[in-house]
């Protein structure tokens, strides 16, 4: 039989959301599960958000507008960079993959830590280009030296998650700094910043402020995380302008849709609640975080919306026992189980559930 599809996407492994919350309810036989799977902020649409969707929904008969003046113009005053140096996307992880078609042919390097952001190769396949993972350090995070270590003359792009996810560790500026010194000037460094909003150790270098302006730094963000936006997808980029140009000559066109773009204008007038609500967020990850190292849990640091529990071989047992008591974690096997911070019920709940689980 003549093959249709390329045979090295056998090997590959698709990308796994967090179990549904219906589907686990319905066979455990409960009213409701909870679901601290997919890093989601838990308190609803931002205020005007869902009139603004209603509103924009009236005219899903026509196309968005392709260049996003508004919005970029928006994130750029919000932001003080020129709007020419924003690109939106379906959601960041969109704009990861769009960066690899713009630095990558087949053949060439895509040089990130693992474990990390588990679409990283995924996207560096569907390019054609070529992983290159490097082993986290022992304390969960990036091993900076060894990354740079790993460049070659092969690699075109590098990609730094800060903080990282599935552990939640982070890198300081002192750090980054020497990294980004070692780095060649024609290797494009990506710092994937999702979580950014929750980083409150002062020093983790906020990318943009910090390294916007060099030639070869991209810092990507997204709004699924702390501003809502996770079931619109919106996320957004910056770049030197003369990267911006290249990169967007290869966004697929109408991907920032009419509905995300007038969701994203109405949430960015939301920010002083967001705020608030990753106050809220960072004060449960403390108090979670606290509790499992009373249940003898090597937890590390987390300057995320999660925390990351090193469980090794225990790891898919620890899963399901926390499925059946109704609770939806993220089991990275054999790794470790990331688990979302969600209100302050359903943390206790999954913190009673952890207790048993652990026994």
């Amino acid at each position: 039989m003549t093959r249709l599809t390329r045979a090295d996407l056998d090997a590959l492994p698709a990308y796994v959301p967090g179990r549904s919350v219906a589907d686990l309810a319905r066979e455990l036989g409960i009213a409701e599960a909870v679901k601290l799977a997919s890093n989601e902020v838990p308190y609803g649409p931002l205020p005007g958000v869902v009139e603004a969707v209603t509103e924009a929904v009236r005219s899903v008969h026509r196309y968005p507008d392709m260049g996003v003046v508004e919005l970029r113009d928006r994130i750029g005053a919000w932001l003080g960079v020129d709007p020419a140096r924003v690109i939106t996307g379906c959601g960041s992880v969109a704009l990861a993959e769009i960066l690899v078609k713009a630095t990558c042919l087949p053949g060439d390097e895509v040089v990130y830590s693992w474990r990390s952001f588990e679409a990283y190769p995924i996207i560096a396949a569907g390019a054609g280009a070529t992983s290159v993972r490097v082993a986290n350090t022992a304390e969960h995070g990036h091993d900076l030296a060894a990354i740079a270590a790993a460049i070659t003359d092969q690699t075109r792009l590098v990609f730094v998650c800060n903080p990282n996810n599935p552990t939640g560790t982070f890198l300081r500026q002192a750090e980054l700094d020497r990294f980004l010194a070692d780095v060649p000037s024609d290797v494009l460094v990506v710092l994937d910043e999702a979580y950014r909003e929750f980083v409150t150790d002062p020093d983790v270098p906020d990318g943009l402020a910090t390294y916007g302006d060099r030639a070869n730094i991209v810092v990507l963000r997204t709004m699924s995380k702390a501003w809502g936006l996770a079931g619109l997808r919106m996320g957004y980029l910056v770049a030197r302008p003369e990267v911006a140009a290249a990169v967007r000559k290869v966004v697929t066109p109408f991907s920032t849709s009419l509905v995300a773009q007038a969701a994203a204008l109405a949430a960015l007038d939301q920010e002083e609640e967001v705020r608030r609500r990753c106050a809220e967020v960072v004060s449960e990850r403390t108090r979670v975080t606290e509790a499992l190292r009373k249940l003898s849990l090597d937890v590390p640091d987390s300057q995320a919306n999660f925390v990351w529990l090193p469980l090794g071989d225990r790891t898919a047992g620890f899963t399901a026992a926390c499925e059946s008591r109704g609770v939806i974690v993220r089991g990275f096997h054999p790794e470790g189980v990331r688990v979302t911070i969600g209100t302050p019920e359903e943390n206790d709940l999954f913190l009673a559930t952890a207790e048993v689980a652990l026994g």
